[in-house]
C-alpha cells in the first residue's frame, strides 16, 4: 500500500514546538510519509532560524518558502500572506500531498489554508476553536472554515468548532502537541544546560541558581502602534524587580519593530545587570527553562498552555490572550508598570502546584498521526446547515 503523503507547513518559530511530536509520529508511522515545508520567519536568522533546529532534529525539509516582506506592519503582513499563497501553490503542485496540515493562528498560516483549499487538497488544522484578543482569532476561525479536519486542544475548542458549523465527526480533541514536550520535562528540578554557553545572546549573564524570571512579550496586531509603549512598561517593571531575567525577542508580527526598538533604546539608557536577551531556543530547552523558572512574564500562549500543565506561575499582560482557556497559574494584568511589578511579586510566592491538563496529557502527536493514517480524505464539506 502506498504511504499517505502528509504535508505540514511551519511558518514561525513557535509553530515548530507546537507540532514537533506530530512530525515525529508521522515520520515514524508505517503508513505515512512526512513532507515538511518551512516558510516565512521560520527561515530567517533574525528570528532564530528555526529551520536549523528542525534539520538538527533529523527532519528532512521538502521545500523552503521565502515569503516574508520586511516592514513588520499591517501592509507587510497582508503582502507576506499573498506571497505565501503564490509560493505554496507551486510547492503543493510539485509535492502533490494527500493532505496539508496547518498550525494554529499566525497570519502566514492563512496562506497555507487558502492555497490548499483552492487546489482541492484536503486540509487539517491543529489548534482551531480557541479565542484570543487580536487578529489571530479571526485567522484561526477563518482557517477552521477552510479546513476539512480539526485537531483541537480542548473540549471547549471542540465545542466552538462544531458551533461554527463543522461536522462533529471531523473534529478530534487530541490535546495540544506542545504538551507532549512538556510531559518529558515536568519532573526536572534544575537546568541541565547553561543557556548562555549554548545559545549566546546579549546582555549580562546573571546567576540563575537562586531563581530567575523569563519574559516573552509579543506585539498585539490590533494595538501595534502601542507596541513600544507596551514593552517599555514591562521593561521598567522587570527592572524594578531586579531579579535574574532571561528575555526573548518577539515574533515577526506587525509592531515587532516597536517592541525591538523599545528594548534596544531601554538598554542604551539603563543598565540591566540582571537581564540577558535571546533570539531563540530549542523547544525542549525552552520548556526546561520555564519549568525551572520562578515566573513567566509577557503575553505568549506558552504561558496559557505549557505553563498550565507544568504549573509555572505566569503574569499575562494585556489583551493578546483574552478569553483563552487558562489554568489557575495565570495572573492577568493590564499594561501598567506598577500592576505588572505587583503581579510578579505575587507570583514569586506562588508554589508550582497549580497544574492543569486542560490542554492535554502528552499523547497528542501519536493521536494525530493515527487519525491521519485512518481517516478517509476529502476536500468538501458534507454537513447541512
Amino acid at each position: 500500500m502506498m504511504k499517505r503523503k502528509i504535508c505540514i507547513v511551519i511558518t514561525a518559530r513557535p509553530s515548530y514546538s507546537r507540532v514537533k511530536t506530530v512530525l515525529q509520529a508521522i515520520d515514524a508511522h508505517d503508513d505515512l510519509e512526512l513532507l515538511l515545508v518551512v516558510a516565512a520567519s521560520a527561515l530567517l536568522p533574525r528570528y532564530g532560524s528555526a529551520v536549523n533546529y528542525m534539520e538538527r532534529d533529523g527532519f528532512k525539509v521538502a521545500a523552503k518558502v521565502f515569503n516574508v516582506l520586511e516592514g513588520e506592519n499591517l501592509t507587510a503582513a497582508a503582502k507576506t500572506t499573498g506571497i505565501g499563497i503564490l509560493e505554496l501553490s507551486t510547492v503543493f503542485e510539485n509535492l502533490k500531498p494527500d493532505i496539508v496540515v496547518t498550525v494554529a493562528d499566525r497570519f502566514e498560516t492563512m496562506a497555507t489554508a487558502v492555497a490548499a483549499s483552492y487546489m482541492n487538497i484536503p486540509l487539517a488544522h491543529i489548534q482551531g476553536g480557541e479565542v484570543t484578543g487580536n487578529i489571530d482569532e479571526k485567522v484561526r476561525h477563518a482557517i477552521t472554515k477552510l479546513s476539512d479536519y480539526h485537531f483541537v486542544a480542548s473540549e471547549d475548542a471542540k465545542s466552538r468548532v462544531i458551533k461554527l458549523g463543522e461536522q462533529p465527526d471531523m473534529v478530534f480533541n487530541t490535546g495540544c502537541p506542545s504538551i507532549d514536550l512538556a510531559l518529558d520535562i515536568k519532573n526536572i528540578k534544575h537546568l541541565s544546560f547553561n543557556p548562555y554557553e549554548k545559545y549566546g545572546g546579549v546582555g549580562s549573564e546573571p546567576d540563575l541558581s537562586e531563581g530567575y524570571l523569563v519574559v516573552m512579550q509579543h506585539p498585539v496586531t490590533t494595538e501595534y502602534k502601542e507596541s513600544r509603549a507596551h514593552i517599555e512598561l514591562t521593561l521598567k517593571a522587570v527592572n524594578r524587580i531586579n531579579k535574574p531575567t532571561l528575555w526573548f525577542w518577539p515574533n515577526v508580527d506587525a509592531g515587532a519593530d516597536g517592541t525591538s526598538t523599545g528594548i534596544r533604546a531601554f538598554r542604551e539608557h539603563f543598565e540591566l545587570p540582571q537581564v540577558h536577551f535571546f533570539k531563540n531556543m530549542e523547544g525542549q530547552d525552552f520548556l526546561e527553562l520555564l519549568q525551572c523558572s520562578s515566573c513567566l512574564i509577557g503575553n505568549s500562549s506558552v504561558g496559557i498552555r505549557e505553563c498550565a500543565y507544568l504549573g509555572v506561575p505566569v503574569v499575562n499582560i494585556g489583551t493578546r490572550q483574552n478569553r483563552r482557556l487558562r489554568g489557575e497559574n495565570v495572573l492577568d494584568v493590564p499594561y501598567d508598570e506598577t500592576k505588572i511589578k505587583e503581579a510578579i511579586e505575587l507570583q514569586l510566592f506562588n508554589p508550582k502546584n497549580q497544574k492543569s491538563s486542560v490542554y492535554g496529557n502528552g499523547d497528542s502527536g501519536k493521536k494525530i498521526a493515527d487519525i491521519l493514517a485512518d481517516i478517509e480524505f476529502r476536500f468538501h464539506k458534507t454537513i447541512t446547515y
